[in-house]
């Protein structure tokens, strides 16, 4: 499997409890991302030992995520980020598969690049329909659509590293094992070797994992799995601005 040895290296960084992490939220921040390989992906762990722990719930140190992402039916998220528009908004439920904990989000980005996130606990997506009373008021305070207005469009599966610098000012997220199903299409498709890296933090602080992504070649670039996964699993929605970055991860699919 592309993935072995990666448990192995997590093992050998200090570990942090998500109390530890509490100060460091991150709900208003910049957001950096990064695309990697499998193999970049061990080198990298090899070269932050000594600059950040990892995260750790009941002794697990990758966790694994289920996400759902809600559109309109003509798909006006995935457009506006299409169109390369930095005003933009995604809608989603998250559980975290490991403790069934499971969350309604929004996600907004503002012109300056800044990223604030608001979510509430809900029982599951199946049960959503009942817990209304909550929902819609969280949206009508946080959303730019009402839960008429959108449905499920695509979900998808991956597991997550999460690091965090000596100093506690950054988060660092790490992607790998991508799974892709469209909800109205009904295809699949999966990323084994596609590695995404974020950077998250709330300022310009000096950031450890920034020169050590430069000399490893791992190169800055967007990378939505919400639209990256809708335009790998629907041949219908437009595609043109996400062309680069699909030949990209074609080609590292196929090495």
């Amino acid at each position: 499997m592309a993935t072995s040895g990666i448990a192995e290296k997590a093992l050998l960084l200090p570990p942090i409890t998500l109390q530890q992490m509490s100060g460091i939220k991150l709900m208003n921040r910049t957001d950096t991302k990064f695309v990697a390989t499998i193999a970049q992906l061990h080198e990298f762990l090899i070269a932050v030992q000594g600059k950040y722990y990892i995260q750790e719930i009941d002794g697990k140190r990758i966790a694994s995520y289920h996400t759902t992402y809600f559109d309109t039916d003509d798909y006006q998220m995935y457009r506006t980020h299409h169109c390369g528009r930095q005003v933009r908004e995604k809608i989603r439920v998250r559980t975290y598969m490991d403790n069934d904990d499971t969350f309604l989000e929004i996600k907004n980005k503002n012109n300056h690049g800044r990223t604030k996130k608001k979510r509430i606990p809900i029982q599951s997506l199946e049960h959503m329909e009942c817990e209304l009373d909550t929902v819609i008021p969280f949206m009508a305070k946080h959303a730019w659509y009402t839960i008429d207005q959108i449905s499920p469009v695509i979900e998808n599966w991956f597991n997550r590293i999460t690091l965090v610098n000596y100093g506690k000012t950054e988060r660092l997220t790490i992607d790998f094992n991508l799974k892709f199903h469209h909800l109205k299409s009904e295809c699949h498709d999966s990323l084994q070797k596609v590695v995404v890296i974020e950077l998250k933090r709330d300022g310009n602080f000096p950031s450890p994992a920034l020169d050590i992504l430069r000399d490893l070649r791992i190169k800055q670039s967007g990378f939505s799995k919400y639209c990256i996964g809708s335009a790998l699993t629907n041949n219908k929605l437009w595609r043109n601005n996400f062309k680069e970055r699909l030949i990209m991860i074609n080609k590292i699919e196929n090495k």
